[in-house]
């Protein structure tokens, strides 16, 4: 039973790391530049306010309970143990630079 358990927290790991790293490779998208024929007096720009991401907050959630439950583990499994761990801390950064993009 605790061989299912690791092997479905290291595949829901792995996903959540899958995600991460395309969402921030996919990147910002640039805004079109308006075209220079049409001036329009320049108006002060709202202050921008971080986008919320429900999604990468709750996988977020998802990678720290898996990493508390990693860190709990009573085998070292070879080194795979510490291999996911290092794996899911590379994870929680990307997903904390998507939380920070507009």
């Amino acid at each position: 039973m605790k061989k299912l358990g690791l092997m479905t927290l290291l595949i829901t790991a792995t996903l959540l790391f899958t995600l991460a790293f395309s969402a921030a490779a996919a990147g910002p998208k640039p805004a079109a530049a308006p075209p220079a024929a049409a001036a329009v007096p320049a108006t002060p720009a709202p202050v921008a306010t971080p986008e919320k991401h429900p999604h990468i907050e709750e996988a977020l959630e998802h990678m720290r309970a898996a990493k508390k439950e990693l860190e709990s583990a009573e085998h070292e499994f070879q080194g795979h143990r510490a291999k996911s761990l290092e794996h899911l801390n590379q994870a929680m950064h990307e997903a904390e630079v998507c939380m920070s993009m507009k």
